[in-house]
């Protein structure tokens, strides 16, 4: 199975209260992150860093939030690939990432997402 089809799926078995709340959000795959994109996510190396959120969490938006481009989910294929053995893995460490990053969009942040397990 394709990694993008994979990633669909983890998205279609989210919870409809969750899916309706992603409706200005952008689930994209690049192979690797950008230098730029380390720097701003704080990791050294490009396998380190799985996925990336970008854009204003909800908990952070006031009423003037409107008519702008929507957040962004960026799952970084290679890194992920790396990490897993088996199309399983994959699809494990694409759920793992992918929820976490959605953590971050609701306004989760790194310390609270390692109080829930998320990390």
């Amino acid at each position: 199975m394709t990694f993008e089809r994979l990633v669909a799926e983890v998205l279609d078995e989210l919870p409809p209260a969750f899916q309706e709340k992603l409706d200005n959000v952008d689930v994209v795959i690049e192979d690797w992150p950008s230098h730029e994109t380390l720097r701003r996510a704080g990791a050294r190396h490009p396998a380190h860093l799985m996925g990336f959120y970008q854009g204003v969490p909800q908990t952070k938006r006031s009423r003037r939030y409107g008519l702008v481009l929507p957040d962004k989910i960026i799952l970084f294929r290679g890194p992920i690939e790396r990490h897993a053995r088996t199309e399983r893995d994959v699809q494990r460490l694409i759920r793992r990432v992918l929820r976490h990053e959605i953590g971050h969009h609701f306004g989760l942040d790194d310390d609270r997402l390692r109080d829930i397990g998320a990390y």
